[in-house]
């Protein structure tokens, strides 16, 4: 491998796991970088998620502190990404890779949706729950039943292209969660990285001659840089501009699978 290939493969783990940590997209540079220099489509995106779960262990640790209180949700969340994952890595190694191509774009512009329409959704249900009588920050059964079938199905999407997930997850529980963002991204990337192990680890186990260790290596060590400093400095983004930051990277990423 020609060292200037290294290095851009070096520099795009540490653009992925950055932006994983802060938003959750950072597949967006890694496989297309990987395409790039010749892999194969399902080697590149089979090689991207093992190197992506460094960054995504260095993210989830430095977001650690807004995890506090939330695991009354997360034992259910947790779950329905694993299981997600699961049949999201068993899709890519057994579908088309035409078949979910034609849905990322429009799972990437509902995502985008509910993330800019956040704050009137928590607003409305604030609202009814104060009316019903209940705290603000009172999630009801039903809320919880489609969070946790939400997250599963995003862990399906994220088994099987691992892109603009966290992205998907926001949207999700953004308009279902009366959680700050800050903490929703948290969450974010726990549920992200578990998706991330079990399609590495499926990868690894069925399809271990098709991923590209040296491409994945590189991403592991540029990711876990990346994810550490991305978490240091993505919780010091106000609501309003972590919100424009992940809009921005969606359209970005909705560009370039589009192109």
């Amino acid at each position: 491998m020609p060292i200037s290939e290294i290095l851009i493969i070096l520099v795009a783990g540490f653009g992925a796991g950055a932006i994983n940590a802060v938003v959750g997209s950072g597949t967006l540079i890694t496989f297309p970088t990987l395409v790039a220099f010749g892999y194969p489509p399902v080697v590149a995106t089979m090689s991207n998620a093992v190197g992506l779960v460094a960054g995504g262990v260095s993210g989830t640790w430095g977001y650690r502190r807004e995890l506090r209180g939330q695991w009354d949700r997360l034992r259910w969340q947790i779950p329905a990404s694993f299981f997600g994952a699961l049949l999201g890595a068993w899709l890519l190694l057994h579908l088309p890779e035409t078949v979910f191509a034609a849905v990322v774009p429009v799972l990437l512009i509902g995502a985008l949706i509910l993330v800019v329409t956040q704050p009137r959704i928590q607003k409305w249900a604030r609202g009814r729950s104060e009316a019903a009588g209940k705290a603000a920050d009172h999630v009801g059964r039903g809320h919880l039943v489609m969070l946790t079938i939400g997250t599963f199905l995003v862990g399906i999407y994220g088994g099987y292209f691992t892109a603009a997930q966290g992205i998907l997850l926001i949207g999700v529980m953004g308009a279902l969660l009366p959680e700050s963002i800050q903490r929703m991204n948290a969450a974010k990337n726990l549920l992200s990285l578990i998706v991330n192990i079990v399609a590495a680890v499926a990868y690894t186990i069925v399809a271990f001659d098709r991923i590209s260790w040296a491409a994945a290596g590189l991403i592991a060590v540029g990711s876990l840089v990346g994810g550490s400093i991305g978490a240091r400095y993505g919780r010091r983004l106000s609501p309003t501009a972590l919100r424009a930051t992940i809009v921005a990277l969606g359209i970005i990423g909705l560009w370039r699978l589009l192109a």
